[in-house]
């Protein structure tokens, strides 16, 4: 209660901020804002980010709020406005998603602006994002909740006017480059099963808990059966980047399970009881805490889908052995997947199957065929659809060559500057060195002159564009 307090208040701070600048541009734009660290992270996210302004046919500028904000966005004001699920936790303090202050005060400025939220992981925090959806007054919420749970969800909480189910990944163009380049062939690959995934909280749900019962159980039945695993379920077992394709690439098969938790919070009940009771009883087990309070709300609310994953393990021809489950209608099992069941009942007639290589190679033949291949599920035609939907919307983009250039060049010359001053912290402001009070006494004020310098030869949040046209 106290945090949603403290969140109304932090939003009734920012109604009270006035107009930075009135005479600021229109652009009949997208400007889509998400969080990226500059470290290494999941692949699928910046995939989803790129496709944006690889496939649409408005011009998309992307911002990277982990950057800070980019002080030439006060003399814009686009038409609309995506914010993309990465910037919706982790949950800090009364904050609903990762902003600087300063995107809060933009925000407030852009009131007219068709604004879109993506949202993944929308089963705890709820409370917080209900507030947020109420309070930027958003237009569309793109979901992986299924339409039978809009009425018991959004439409419950919220006055979201448009809702819209999607998957949480589809098949980007660097995917598929990617697997024909690292792609080897069976017999070459090391691993015969792999998997890698994180332990998540009890409050999740025993959905949750699938995500690392399936590692632990079936490397427990595997034993001494000759199968090379490598199976992780910590988070130091993680894997990022290009390295988690090379791993992906040097398996013959991997475990996997449907994405999301068969618990979902929106009153944010269950986690903060839930910790209560961690509190204190810390050792307590998911079993035991489940048959104490977690029971009553078990698939409470159905929210799980495909996970990204499969169409990974689709596009580098990699087996796959899948709780059984609906996975979002796309996946059949014995046509693109090997079903286990979550009783681990099938066991052995799971790696009798797994054995054949000539059935592994028709599910993986299937899986690339149907997920790849076909097109239904790229990046691509995602975006199509999402450009139509703005089309029905009344929305068109109208932008000049001459304007979008030079939005994306003012753009760019901020992220520049942003990005030196980050690795500028980094580097020296906190790092303590020999020397280090004597040269920022020196460095000091030839820094002070060389701004005042480029402030006079060209004002940093001087518009470079056009405002002939509105």
């Amino acid at each position: 209660m106290r945090e949603n307090e403290a969140l109304r208040t932090l939003f009734q701070k920012r109604n009270s901020y006035k107009m930075i600048n009135e005479g600021a541009k229109s652009v009949d734009g997208i400007l889509l804002i998400y969080h990226h660290p500059l470290a290494a992270n999941a692949p699928t996210i910046m995939d989803h980010v790129n496709a944006f302004a690889h496939h649409s046919r408005f011009p998309v500028w992307a911002v990277n709020t982990e950057l800070g904000f980019p002080k030439c966005l006060n003399e814009l004001r686009f038409r609309i406005i995506v914010f993309h699920y990465s910037i919706f936790g982790p949950w800090v303090g009364p904050r609903p998603v990762l902003l600087p202050e300063e995107f809060w005060n933009y925000l407030e400025q852009s009131a007219s602006s068709y604004k879109i939220a993506f949202f993944q992981d929308e089963f705890h925090y709820c409370q917080r994002r209900f507030e947020f959806i109420n309070h930027q007054k958003l237009d569309c919420v793109y979901t992986l909740f299924e339409e039978t749970t809009f009425k018991d969800f959004y439409q419950k909480y919220t006055h979201v006017p448009k809702l819209i189910n999607y998957i949480p990944g589809h098949v980007s163009q660097e995917l598929t480059a990617l697997a024909n380049v690292l792609t080897v062939p069976e017999d070459k690959r090391t691993i015969d099963i792999g998997y890698r995934a994180r332990r998540l909280d009890y409050y999740m749900g025993r959905g949750a808990q699938e995500k690392t019962d399936i590692a632990l159980r079936f490397a427990e039945r595997a034993k001494g059966l000759g199968l090379r695993l490598d199976l992780g379920t910590e988070e130091e077992q993680r894997i990022y980047g290009t390295d988690w394709y090379r791993f992906l690439a040097n398996c013959r098969g991997v475990l996997g399970v449907e994405a999301g938790v068969s618990i979902v919070d929106p009153d944010d009940v269950v986690r903060n009881q839930t910790d209560e009771i961690l509190k204190q009883q810390p050792a307590i087990s998911f079993e035991e805490l489940s048959e104490k309070f977690l029971n009553q709300f078990e698939d409470n609310i159905y929210y799980r889908t495909i996970s990204p994953r499969a169409f990974e393990a689709a596009a580098f021809r990699v087996t796959q052995i899948l709780f059984e489950g609906r996975y979002s209608g796309l996946l059949e099992p014995m046509v693109h997947y090997i079903p286990l069941k979550k009783d681990f009942s099938n066991f052995d007639d799971v790696i009798r199957m797994f054995r054949d290589q000539a059935l592994r190679r028709e599910l993986t033949e299937n899986a690339y065929r149907d997920l790849i291949v076909s097109g239904k599920y790229s990046y691509e035609s995602f975006i199509k659809s999402f450009d139509e939907e703005l089309l029905r919307e009344g929305l068109a983009p109208n932008v000049s060559v001459a304007d979008a250039a030079a939005i994306t060049s003012q753009l760019k010359r901020d992220e520049r500057y942003l990005r030196f001053r980050a690795k500028k912290n980094a580097v020296m402001y906190h790092k303590v060195f020999p020397g280090r009070d004597a040269l920022a006494f020196t460095a000091r004020p030839l820094l002070k002159l060389f701004r005042k310098l480029r402030t006079m030869i060209q004002p940093r949040h001087t518009p470079a564009f056009s405002k002939e046209k509105d």
